[in-house]
């Protein structure tokens, strides 16, 4: 497996993993799990963006 299979398999499981919480933030009913599955969500998103940034040669990664 390449090196840039590796990373799109890495970036589909985070991506995943980040609706997996979306999806539970939406069920919960409690305001502050909701807030914090959220949050989670948003920063496993960023950090997929920031691996797929780099894995194509981007040298300016997204913050």
């Amino acid at each position: 497996m390449s090196e840039s299979e590796e990373y799109r398999g890495r970036i589909r499981e985070m991506r995943a993993k980040a609706q997996d919480l979306k999806d539970a933030a939406e069920r919960t009913t409690d305001p502050k799990e909701r807030r914090r599955l959220k949050d989670k969500a948003r920063r496993i998103e960023a950090e997929s963006d920031q691996i797929s940034g780099m894995a194509s040669g981007d040298i300016y990664p997204m913050e």
